[in-house]
């Protein structure tokens, strides 16, 4: 799901209409004072951040605001795969069993995103039956519990912020399997105690026999079994 081209794409404007706008003020200012001093120099310093992958709260935060008035115009909605839209949806609407019990899983989100952000992604799910209609999106944020990033939880390549959200969950960290297409999240998450699984998509960086090898990966979430 790739809304860093469209925030970029979207940052000249919002720059040259709210440089000084209220609204715009607390995200500009929450720049280092270097980025600041212009317009020019505020998006040259986005444009490297993006463009070295750099994961801090003061960028993210940024793209949400770009990502909302996106979202807000119908400009842009979130593209999710099939399998993974089916998959949460299974899991979080599960039959009790025969035995009583409830069989349904709680789904909790981790990312270098903002919490704000993934609301917003969850909010605009974007429609797959309608793929010409802007306006078809769907709102899904009623099926995760709980939202984390790298400020309520820490930096996802570090074992403790895993630990950190099994607490905040009050589960064992053994009893959450976590899910990512990064090798060192997967392999802290691990080292913090929790089943683990590296999804392998199309366009991914490519694994090594030897991570493969390490980790359970999966193609689908089809694949998964919980």
């Amino acid at each position: 799901m790739k809304k860093f081209p469209y925030a970029l794409k979207a940052l000249p404007d919002v720059l040259a209409s709210k440089w000084e706008d209220p609204t715009f003020i607390s995200y500009r200012d929450a720049f280092p004072e270097s980025a600041t001093s212009s317009p020019e120099a505020f998006e040259a310093h986005v444009k490297d951040l993006t463009e070295r992958d750099v994961k801090i709260a003061y960028l993210k935060n940024l793209q949400g605001y770009l990502w909302e008035n996106g979202y807000q115009t119908h400009v842009y909605s979130t593209p999710i795969y099939p399998d993974v839209l089916t998959a949460l949806e299974g899991w979080h609407s599960s039959p009790t069993s025969d035995n009583g019990n409830d069989t349904s899983k709680e789904i909790a989100i981790y990312s270098s995103g903002s919490i704000f952000a993934q609301k917003l992604l969850f909010q605009h799910i974007k429609d797959p039956s309608s793929p010409n209609d802007p306006k078809a999106v769907f709102d899904r944020r009623d099926i995760i519990k709980a939202w984390f990033d790298t400020t309520n939880a820490g930096l996802k390549q570090e074992a403790s912020s895993y630990e950190k959200i099994a607490a905040e969950l009050s589960r064992d960290p053994k009893e959450i399997l976590f899910l990512s297409d990064n090798v060192n999240e997967v392999r802290a998450a691990t080292k913090a105690g929790m089943k683990a699984a590296l999804v392998d998509r199309p366009g991914n960086a490519p694994l090594s026999d030897a991570e493969r090898d390490e980790f359970e990966v999966v193609g689908s979430f089809e694949q998964i079994e919980l």
